[in-house]
């Protein structure tokens, strides 16, 4: 029997940022990261000359992103795993993930990577949405996937997470490893702080997250690590129905003013 093999989307694709180009050598020993990150063993040349240079490379990929993603509609960034490819339960929820987001009127922002970041863009393509991936440079090679429409390369992690910041509404963090415990966390502090107001998260799966989430109950919560209510800025589904409706009763909540001083919904 032959492979299943999945059809290559038909739409041209955008790429738009930093140069992708297709090499032999397809192992790079360090990152841009990397370098700037380790102060020695790893550097270009002579760090007086170089770090002040990389602050221009810094400067350019920020330019870069906010000049792509300034006329971006309203957006859902997705989190998830590049190893859970297709054939398993988790890339089909992400692909409904998309999906249901195009439907509801929502950009799909994901890392542009494979696994559950192409299943959300995949998704999103299909039913005729807005499909955007923020690619990051990495010691192995990790093209954006096929099914992205608005796509941008980044050296930097720290500036491709302020994109996602920036030009998304909401999240959904599906089943991942330490990258996307990294990009939730993140997100949690940044509302937790205030940094970004009113933003919806929800984690996907719930026997993937509910061991760390009664961990942050029993541990940071009952221990006076984290505050009361803190443990509420997210909800947990298995349900790709439930998640979107949620996002989308949080943002009419905001568009219709009922918010209280505290910046939560006043009761109805």
């Amino acid at each position: 029997m032959a492979p299943h093999i999945t059809p290559k989307p038909e739409r041209d694709r955008k790429l738009r940022g930093p140069i992708m180009v297709r090499s032999d050598d397809a192992h790079q020993p360090t990152t841009y990261d990397q370098r700037l990150l380790e102060s020695l063993g790893h550097s270009d040349h002579d760090w007086k000359h170089a770090d002040p240079w990389r602050v221009m490379r810094i400067q350019s990929e920020f330019v870069a992103g906010f000049d792509a993603l300034s006329e971006l509609p309203k957006a859902v960034t997705v989190f998830g795993s590049a190893r859970l490819g297709e054939g398993t339960p988790e890339y089909e929820m992400a692909r409904e993930v998309g999906k249901a987001l195009a439907e509801a009127g929502y950009a799909v922002i994901t890392g542009g990577g494979p696994g559950l970041m192409e299943g959300p863009n995949r998704g999103a393509h299909e039913s005729g949405g807005m499909s955007v991936g923020l690619g990051i440079e990495l010691p192995f090679e990790q093209g954006l996937n096929e099914w992205v429409d608005l796509g941008l390369n980044f050296r930097y992690f720290f500036a491709r997470k302020t994109m996602f910041l920036k030009y998304s509404q909401a999240f959904i963090s599906l089943p991942g490893g330490f990258g996307t415990m990294d990009e939730v966390f993140e997100v949690l502090c940044m509302v937790q702080t205030g940094k970004v107001t009113n933003f919806p998260i929800v984690l996907m799966g719930t026997e993937f997250w509910c061991g760390l989430v009664e961990w942050m109950r029993s541990q940071q919560l009952a221990r006076g690590l984290i505050s009361e209510g803190d443990d509420e800025l997210f909800i947990v589904t298995d349900s790709v129905e439930e998640a979107v409706d949620h996002i989308v009763r949080a943002h009419q909540v905001m568009t219709d003013g009922r918010l209280g001083d505290d910046g939560r919904p006043r009761d109805a």
